[in-house]
């Protein structure tokens, strides 16, 4: 079949991966920009654009395509059959989303209508939800509101993280994708009307954390968050970064966010706690709690999440 890929981070990259291994005609690759990383700055192109130029397949880079018609002609011009999109970043105005014969298909990680929008992965783990999924929908112009295709879902557990759910879904989706273009071309299911929720996308903010809630939310909003937007608290004036914790049985009766003992036990909303596990101080790099505390020890009684003037 003759398509384009449209996709930008690694999470589209086992799609473009399989469809090309299912013997796809991929004429062309759409990923974002290159953008400026690491301590020099220097640019650096999306994993989709480097696993694309791996397999020798053109790529192209536009900044926006809502107003651009040179765009739109060219991609119509491709005479495609279809077009995939995984976590692109950018809106297909209806000049592309019209122009394949089967139109503009979506690998969306959630079970659709649930979790619409920009971070799906995310959403469901803070939200605690008891699966997730991949749904391949057919695009129209709404945000993630078009007909599906195929779905398959994923337990989630009180230790599934964004990491992991982030690789499972994207196996997933390369799965899917291939499954449905071996198929007939059909209409799709309608999405329920009940049932929709949609998320933002996140922001460094939303890693803050609040020591006022309970154990179990803060955890999930760790796994939830890390590796990005990451999470942290504070301490002494000092950002610090949170890579893992764990709740912990028992109630204690201490402000929120203080620690409870020599090993970073902590106290969290309605009496609960959680241990700190992996954290991070500035300027170095995320360590297991043991290693940190041999060189900053922590005492019982100090509180996280204490601002000062400045933070």
């Amino acid at each position: 079949m003759r398509l384009a890929f449209m996709g930008t981070p690694d999470f589209a990259v086992p799609a473009l991966r399989a469809l090309h291994q299912a013997g796809h005609d991929i004429v062309t690759v759409y990923s974002q920009p290159p953008r400026p990383a690491g301590r020099g700055k220097k640019l650096r192109p999306s994993p989709v654009q480097v696993a694309a130029e791996e397999l020798g397949i053109p790529v192209r880079t536009p900044r926006s395509l809502r107003r651009d018609t040179a765009e739109h002609a060219y991609f119509r011009d491709l005479k495609l059959d279809v077009a995939v999109v995984a976590a692109y970043g950018l809106l297909l105005p209806v000049a592309m989303l019209d122009a394949p014969t089967r139109g503009c298909l979506n690998i969306h990680a959630s079970l659709l209508p649930r979790w619409r929008g920009a971070a799906p992965i995310q959403a469901a783990i803070l939200a605690g939800d008891r699966e997730s999924g991949v749904t391949i929908m057919q695009m129209d112009a709404g945000l993630d509101t078009g007909p599906m295709l195929l779905r398959d879902h994923v337990a989630l557990t009180d230790h599934t993280t964004a990491t992991t759910l982030h690789d499972d879904l994207a196996a997933m989706g390369g799965r899917l994708i291939v499954d449905v273009l071996n198929r007939p071309a059909c209409p799709g299911t309608p999405q329920p009307d009940t049932g929709v929720t949609h998320v933002q996308r996140l922001s460094r903010e939303d890693g803050r954390i609040d020591w006022t809630r309970p154990a179990t939310d803060i955890d999930r909003q760790v796994r939830a968050l890390t590796p990005w937007p990451g999470t942290f608290t504070t301490l002494e004036g000092q950002v610090i970064k949170i890579g893992a914790v764990s709740p912990a049985p028992g109630t204690v009766h201490a402000a929120a966010g203080t620690v409870v003992d020599d090993h970073l036990l902590v106290a969290c909303g309605g009496g609960t706690t959680l241990r700190i596990t992996r954290l991070q101080r500035p300027g170095r790099g995320m360590m297991d709690a043991a290693d940190f505390l041999r060189g900053q020890a922590i005492a019982p009684g100090t509180r996280f999440g204490v601002e000062t003037p400045g933070d």
